[in-house]
């Protein structure tokens, strides 16, 4: 999949499943809840014991987009897309990695945090901006930036939850990647997938 029908995807979506956790053992069934609940866009950070395991586990279903987070070096993102990742995210923006991304023929998801980073992720080539971490002012910061910068593709990962991700569709994000609003930790140390299920639906629902 190359970056342009990634993002045509992902804009369809309008939301991605990212899971960081400690176990790996947790990793297969709490995505899998979270597919269950509707997510198709989903990621496993590489802070996770064996995620590339996971990674390459996933992409072999056609029904899944599949995607390494925490990518923080070229190797890294080499390795991820060697195993299958379709896409990559990083918390911070290094235009090493984005270049690395390009070359291999994957979208790139920068993370950012100002408007100065969302514009040089933007002219390093990253289709899509990470907005991490959230600020303060929420929704509002969003539309700000897209106001002089409406080419940007911003998609915030944290401070979201089922209460305020249509707000932040209202106020130009591109899509939404939900994180601890999905995979609460607490929830998947004890077993607890079906609460995960539930709120992937929950989740889902609040975007329209």
């Amino acid at each position: 999949m190359n970056p342009e029908q990634f993002v045509r995807r992902l804009g369809e979506a309008r939301a991605s499943a990212i899971l960081r956790c400690p176990s790996a053992l947790t990793a297969r069934p709490a995505m899998e809840a979270a597919v269950r609940g509707g997510f198709r866009i989903v990621e496993f950070t590489l802070t996770i014991p064996g995620a590339l395991d996971r990674v390459e586990e996933f992409a072999g279903r056609p029904d899944l987009i599949v995607g390494a987070g925490t990518v923080l070096t070229v190797e890294e993102a080499r390795a991820s897309v060697e195993r299958g990742a379709s896409f990559l995210v990083s918390p911070v923006m290094d235009p090493l990695v984005i270049e690395a991304a390009r070359s291999l023929g994957v979208a790139m998801i920068p993370g950012c945090h100002t408007p100065t980073e969302m514009l040089s992720a933007h002219r390093a080539g990253a289709p899509l901006q990470k907005l991490f971490p959230a600020p303060g002012t929420g929704p509002a910061f969003v539309r700000a930036c897209l106001g002089p910068m409406p080419f940007l593709r911003i998609v915030p990962t944290n401070g979201l939850d089922a209460g305020n991700a249509k707000a932040w569709l209202d106020a130009g994000a591109f899509a939404l990647g939900f994180n601890h609003a999905l995979f609460v930790p607490e929830e998947l140390a004890a077993g607890a997938f079906d609460r995960v299920e539930d709120r992937a639906r929950a989740l889902l629902a609040a975007l329209r």
